[in-house]
């Protein structure tokens, strides 16, 4: 019995110097990143784009479609949402690769901002250490306004103002619902997912999408049946 307890405890110990290591490398990655480049300098260059559109000039529908489908608890928690990491790690372990991510929208920003798309533990942590510096300093309004202006439609299109006038022709501020939904889907993986060829992957994004809305009572069951039969006869 003794033995055991020894050996539970060397593990608990190799365990927690691990955690330690691998936090005390992610900050490091952090602080290097914003030491060079300031999230106040990087936050400039995003709001001064010639195509960058403020948050009261994107439709309600697709603020309120993109927050459900990319990160449903964005207003409430404060950077990293928890439960979807702990939910993003059964499901990996449950097809035995990594696939789903549980970033929120906030990491998302963090890493569009200052890191590449490689999957790696550094620099999981160092987004997450971004992503409390950024919940610190900016609102949510903004910070969800930034990440609209920064993510990646598919077809060339970065920022919600290009996707807007690319697929429909539109500003962000004149989407219809039934456009939002479309658009809402695209990011988490606009190079599988295509809007303009309605590929087979689009397609099954979009049902998940729909079942999304509805179960967040974003959208009604008549809309989407109608949301359906629009995206099959265009």
């Amino acid at each position: 019995m003794g033995c055991l307890f020894r050996i539970i405890k060397s593990f608990i110990v190799v365990s927690l110097f691990v955690i330690i290591l691998v936090l005390a490398r992610g900050f490091l990655f952090y602080k290097d990143a914003l030491d060079k480049t300031p999230l106040s300098v990087k936050v400039s260059e995003i709001t001064s784009n010639s195509n960058y559109v403020t948050i009261d000039n994107i439709s309600d529908s697709m603020k309120k479609f993109i927050v459900t489908v990319e990160d449903k608890r964005f207003y409430t928690h404060s950077g990293i949402d928890i439960t979807a990491i702990v939910s993003s790690m059964i499901s990996n372990l449950s097809v035995g690769y990594y696939k789903y991510g549980g970033s929120t929208i906030t990491q998302q920003l963090a890493k569009n901002m200052y890191f590449s798309n490689d999957k790696n533990i550094t620099r999981k942590i160092a987004e997450m250490f971004t992503a409390f510096k950024i919940e610190r300093e900016y609102s949510k309004d903004k910070i969800l306004e930034m990440y609209l202006n920064q993510i990646y439609f598919g077809h060339g299109y970065y920022g919600i103002n290009s996707a807007s006038y690319g697929y429909f022709g539109v500003s962000p501020k004149d989407l219809t619902r039934y456009q939002s939904s479309l658009l809402a889907g695209i990011p988490q993986s606009p190079s599988m997912y295509d809007l303009k060829t309605k590929n087979k992957s689009m397609g099954k994004r979009y049902s998940v999408v729909l079942k999304n809305l509805l179960k967040n009572g974003d959208i009604t069951i008549d809309e989407v049946k109608k949301f359906e039969d629009d995206y099959k006869a265009s």
